[in-house]
């Protein structure tokens, strides 16, 4: 190897070890911050919350101005315009976020709560009781409101956070930071609760995932690459957080009116969230009368739908595109619908359980029965029966934000608050017993 070649070799490793220190770093800062955080009040916690809030719209000006460099980098680089709209921030929407850390202080502090407690027959007394985490770690792309969200939900429940968003949100991400840091040294808590995981890249990434020790459990939020890297790359515990592949199923029994609605406002309302639905399915029985309808509908809205054969077979105009077997597995995140008509609301079900990511499904329909079935025989998080499926949203459902929606089956599933965000202990108390 020549000289030159060995030089960049030892470059790349000091680099390497470099990065990894400084992740272990702070990761060894937000440990000793948990310890401190788990002993503070819900009145301490609540004041820090309407601090961090009052200070990001007291500081807004600055955040917007950092915000705006990464879009124009975003732009720059031909990010999309789905993507650009996660990572835009104005003084709406960092009100919104103000609002969230305000909501989260108004809700009930999860840490302490008795989940079953009762006197064992040799007179010990138990108590399961709820416990923080520790030290959470997020790693999410482009939209810089879970910054805010994710700090909010973490520091209620009395965890430390370590957050990694993406290389498209740095200054942002880092102007949002500073601000929740500067409010919460202002009232006595400890800035190290919240914390951005140095280092660019993947490398830095991959340091927080391998951190286990010092990080409990790891939150990944973003595309379906993002959460297969966490889930296989991490020695961490993770929460998985999954694509939203939503499916708005109209059935034989439903009121079209009403189906027109929840179709529009599940697909356009924000098409770039997950809960937006990507898959449209139509019962056979009312496909003649709600298929032209519904194509027209979307259209208007500038919706391009892709259909199968028989969707097609009601497309007048030729705007339809024909599906493929990739389509009905997409997360389109725009204004993209994948449409079918089915035979029967089971096969409905056998069309979501093939292709659906687990995240959430709508059935429109007046028939109890029907509802019935669809929401035991669906495998989702969220089941909505005649409402849209925007409705799955940790705000929505009354958590205050959430840290995510796992589409996983063990401890949390569907929106995670709160409660989603502690462990629990047995505290057992006794008067001298021993065990025979």
């Amino acid at each position: 190897m020549a000289p030159h070649d060995a030089s960049t070799t030892a470059e790349r490793s000091h680099g390497a070890t470099s990065d990894r220190d400084a992740v272990l770093a702070v990761a060894t800062r937000a440990r000793e911050a948990a310890v401190e955080l788990a002993t503070r009040s819900r009145g301490e916690k609540d004041a820090a919350l309407h601090a961090m809030a009052d200070a990001l719209e007291a500081r807004a000006a600055a955040i917007i101005e950092a915000n705006a460099g990464d879009v124009e980098r975003a732009r720059q680089n031909g990010t999309s315009e789905a993507i650009i709209d996660r990572l835009r921030l104005d003084e709406r929407r960092i009100g919104g976020m103000a609002k969230g850390l305000r909501d989260i202080a108004g809700l009930t502090d999860p840490v302490g709560e008795v989940v079953r407690g009762y006197t064992l027959p040799n007179g010990l007394e138990l108590r399961q009781v709820r416990v923080p985490f520790g030290v959470v770690g997020i790693i999410y792309e482009a939209r810089p409101n879970v910054t805010a969200d994710a700090s909010g939900l973490c520091l209620k429940s009395g965890n430390a956070v370590l957050l990694r968003g993406s290389s498209s949100a740095r200054a942002s991400n880092a102007a949002i930071v500073d601000v929740l840091r500067e409010a919460l040294v202002g009232v006595n808590v400890p800035a190290d609760a919240v914390q951005l995981v140095p280092g660019e890249g993947h490398d830095a990434a991959k340091h927080l995932m391998r951190a286990r020790g010092l990080v409990d459990v790891l939150v990944p939020r973003g595309g379906a690459n993002l959460i297969r890297s966490v889930v296989e790359e991490s020695t961490v515990p993770v929460i998985e957080t999954g694509v939203g592949n939503c499916h708005v199923y109209v059935d034989a029994a439903a009121d079209l009116d009403l189906a027109e609605r929840i179709l529009l406002n599940s697909k356009t309302r924000r098409p770039s969230v997950c809960n937006a639905a990507e898959s449209l399915l139509v019962h056979a029985d009312i496909a003649e009368a709600f298929v032209p309808r519904a194509l027209e509908a979307l259209h208007r809205a500038g919706v391009t739908v892709h259909g199968d054969e028989r969707i097609r077979a009601y497309d007048t105009s030729g705007r339809v595109v024909p599906a493929t077997e990739e389509d009905w597995t997409t997360e389109y995140l725009s204004l993209d619908i994948a449409a079918a008509v089915v035979n029967s609301l089971d096969d409905a079900v056998r069309h979501i359980r093939t292709y659906g990511s687990g995240h959430t499904e709508a059935i429109v329909t007046d028939s109890q029965a029907a509802a019935r079935r669809f929401t035991a025989t669906v495998d989702s998080a969220a089941v909505m029966v005649n409402a849209s499926t925007a409705f799955t949203d940790g705000g929505e459902f009354g958590f205050g934000a959430e840290i995510g929606i796992s589409t996983q089956k063990l401890h949390a599933r569907g929106p995670m608050g709160l409660p989603e965000l502690t462990s629990s202990k047995y505290i057992v108390v006794g008067e001298g017993q021993t065990r025979p």
